[in-house]
């Protein structure tokens, strides 16, 4: 067997599928990221050299005579300033006297000279100083909102993008686990509870859409914003970037730590929700039984032992989670922010600091954390995406058979020949033993016994269910393992013991919305069943609503549609198992007259407790213990007296 891919790889294949749509997406998010982590940049821009230049630059008293008209200038107590950042360094004069501006509480002094006084600065005072800064102010502030502007447009058009691709992705996987469950052999659906598969087709993919929907969303756009936010950091100051980067491997072990501990709680809860699943179904599909045998109270109880261990579980998870998650990374975000506070404290002390520089610095750091807590947030949607993701994968990696590749046979003749064949549903334990029997095209072939002797395997072999562990099946010569399945099954027609209906109407129900059975052959064929009577009688007649199992109808009416089905499809090989067992003795003889002439040109095979129904066979096959132990005619068998004679007479008797 050849080794699968990973879980990741495989989900990494689907995303593929959509990269187009997925790229753009990513694309828009780096735009939209650069956006609004421009923010703070602009306002340490505007701190920095407009808001504090005045208190933080030099002053020079100059000459207005030696300036060009070009270079800004402030007229105060009948002397002109400039600052420093207003001229080029090669043009000022170590001459001038350097002015300072100072800020006292909510009060500004300018200090000059020694000799002269300190002046106290008037609000105009200040607004002269100030006046070349306005418009740049403006401008940068008219920016900032632009850009925040932009930057939520952009989070809305990637978050679309990439959660309509994730949607895209999961309808793709739900359309092949679908597809992938119809080409499965009959055998899975033998060992596997209805509500295990209902599970994966329905819970496990929607777990799996969260994982690209919220998880792949939040982690994208939170690994684009770290790896934007720590450009800034480095752009900022060298040297405490590289200090606060140390923030990431701790976060990455502390994760890891909370993904093994954890997963093993997730896959129990997962599988205690699959056998929920499967529970409900079972319960409410035998809920009659239930109700009859007074069995409402242990199943409530079994009901409730698996709500409790998947309770106990998720409460052990959701532990690891508030621990690992939001505790731990609010606590290393203060301490962070501590250690900021306090290097620029430190540095205040040697030198003069960068407000805005300290401001952009907290405020990319206070980005950090909420990022890494959508992260942990998602962890556990993660958690539950690959447990499903295994599950699935596990599903379409059961080796089917593509309904596209099936291929075509031309109508057979119907001649069907079992050769030495012998089966075992498992192991070596055999329900068919060295079978061998022909039946020739128009022959009807009954096939008796007690429960458990073997007669609805031999059709389930030559329906292609299972394959025989001994020996050869063949129609017309060509054995039948050799022949598609679908082409096989296109020639047949069956009729179960217990029919089902689909949720639709009559007409539906007969033809299953084939191209090739028009409403002609449906009426025909509910005519030829003797099922006219009933149908005409119904408010809608052939467009009666009909339920999921057909509910509403009667076992008999119910069979007499399935009957009806089968003899649309205008089969070379009709299987009847048990098909009259549900049926009145009125209805039955009504099925009988139309078999005279519906299997005239047919091989029919007809398994039935009831012998009455089969004393019109060609041949008749007695089974016990998977081996036939007698065959011959109706006439031929009671003259023999052996286990049919017998089993006529007992059911005489009763």
């Amino acid at each position: 067997m050849t080794k699968q891919p990973s879980v990741i790889r495989r989900l990494f294949n689907y995303a593929l599928l959509f990269r187009k749509k997925m790229v753009i997406a990513l694309l828009i998010l780096l735009l939209s990221v650069a956006a609004q982590l421009s923010g703070p940049y602009i306002v340490k821009v505007i701190i920095d050299q407009h808001i504090a230049a005045a208190t933080e630059l030099n002053w020079y008293e100059v000459d207005p005579a030696e300036l060009s008209s070009a270079i800004n200038l402030v007229t105060l107590f009948d002397r002109a300033y400039v600052r420093s950042d207003w001229i080029p360094k090669q043009e000022i004069n170590p001459n001038w006297p350097i002015i300072k501006v100072i800020q006292v509480e909510n009060s500004q002094y300018m200090i000059q000279s020694p000799s002269d006084e300190d002046q106290l600065l008037t609000s105009s005072d200040i607004y002269s100083l100030y006046k070349y800064d306005v418009s740049p102010v403006i401008q940068l502030i008219v920016l900032y909102v632009v850009l925040l502007l932009l930057g939520g447009f952009l989070a809305f058009a990637q978050g679309y993008l990439l959660q309509s691709a994730a949607l895209h992705i999961i309808q793709k996987m739900r359309s092949d686990v679908m597809r992938h469950i119809h080409s499965l052999p009959v055998r899975y659906f033998d060992n596997t509870p209805i509500g295990q598969v209902v599970t994966r087709i329905t819970n496990d993919t929607e777990a799996i859409k969260e994982l690209f929907m919220s998880f792949m969303a939040t982690f994208v756009v939170s690994g684009v914003n770290l790896l934007g936010i720590y450009v800034f950091l480095f752009i900022l100051d060298v040297k405490l970037a590289l200090l606060c980067l140390l923030i990431i491997p701790i976060f990455y072990m502390i994760m890891k730590l909370h993904l093994k501990f954890s997963k093993g709680y997730i896959q129990v809860m997962r599988a205690r929700l699959s056998d929920m699943n499967a529970m409900l179904n079972e319960t409410i599909a035998v809920m009659p039984i239930i109700k009859a045998f007074r069995r409402e109270r242990a199943t409530v109880e079994e009901f409730e032992g698996l709500n409790h261990d998947r309770y106990v579980n998720q409460i052990k998870q959701f532990r690891i989670f508030s621990i690992s998650s939001r505790n731990i990374t609010n606590l290393l975000g203060s301490l962070t922010v501590t250690l900021v506070i306090w290097y620029y404290g430190g540095a205040s002390l040697t030198t003069s600091i960068s407000f805005g520089v300290l401001f952009a610095f907290i405020d990319y750091l206070s980005r950090i954390f909420p990022q890494i807590i959508g992260i942990f947030d998602q962890l556990t949607n993660a958690q539950r995406a690959f447990v499903s993701a295994e599950r699935v994968f596990h599903l379409l990696d059961m080796e089917g058979i593509e309904i596209e590749q099936q291929g075509t046979i031309q109508r057979p003749d119907g001649l069907v020949r079992f050769d030495r064949v012998s089966f075992a549903y498992k192991d070596e334990e055999y329900v068919l033993r060295d079978i061998t029997f022909e039946a020739k095209q128009g022959e009807t072939i009954a096939i008796v016994g007690h429960t458990g002797s073997g007669k609805s395997s031999i059709m389930n072999l030559l329906l292609g269910f299972y394959e025989p562990n001994h020996g050869t099946i063949t129609i017309d010569g060509q054995d039948i393992t050799e022949i598609p399945k679908q082409a096989l099954r296109k020639h047949m027609g069956i009729v179960l013991q217990d029919p089902f209906l689909f949720a639709g109407d009559i007409k539906f129900n007969v033809s299953l919305y084939n191209e090739h059975i028009d409403i002609d052959q449906v009426k025909q064929a509910i005519k030829d069943v003797g099922a006219e009577s009933f149908v005409q009688k119904l408010p809608h007649q052939y467009d009666e609503g009909v339920v999921e199992r057909g509910s509403t109808l009667s076992s008999g009416q119910r069979q007499l549609i399935s009957f009806a089905r089968a003899l649309a499809f205008n089969p070379a090989i009709l299987i009847l198992d048990e098909a009259t067992s549900s049926i009145d003795s009125e209805t039955e003889g009504i099925i009988q007259e139309a078999l005279k002439v519906l299997v005239k040109g047919r091989t029919t095979f007809v398994i039935a407790h009831r012998l009455s129904t089969i004393k019109q066979a060609d041949h008749i096959l007695v089974m016990n213990r998977g081996e036939i132990v007698e065959r011959g005619n109706h006439e031929d068998l009671m003259n023999l007296e052996g286990r049919y004679y017998k089993m006529v007479q007992l059911q005489k008797d009763n």
